[in-house]
């Protein structure tokens, strides 16, 4: 059985800038990505093959930072648990925002 640390979770070195100042290198310590990107992962799975924007993703985290939410996505492309569908769907804002969809619902 592959474990959620093999799956999910971002070394902290890879989520701040090389010339970023002390508080930022401790705040990425301080923050458990496993959870946070299994989480937001499990979120978008929730919204099956036509996938979701990055605001329906926030509002399952109304007590959460907003770039607590918004960092994972990167993760989650990267390693391919997500998907860019390619669609355009307008957020909040009434700017379009890209639909992302689970890879395990991908065709």
């Amino acid at each position: 059985m592959i474990e959620d640390d093999d799956l999910f979770g971002t070394e902290p070195h890879k989520l701040v800038r090389t010339d970023s100042p002390d508080t930022s290198v401790a705040a990425a310590h301080s923050v458990d990505s496993t959870k946070l990107e299994r989480e937001v992962y499990e979120v978008i799975c929730g919204f099956g093959a036509a996938g979701c924007i990055s605001d329906e993703v926030r509002s399952h985290f109304p007590n959460k930072p907003y770039s607590s939410v918004t960092a994972r996505y990167k993760a989650l492309l990267d390693r391919q648990h997500i998907y860019d569908t390619g669609k355009r769907k307008p957020g909040r804002s009434g700017r379009g925002q890209r639909i992302v969809a689970a890879s395990k619902f991908k065709v």
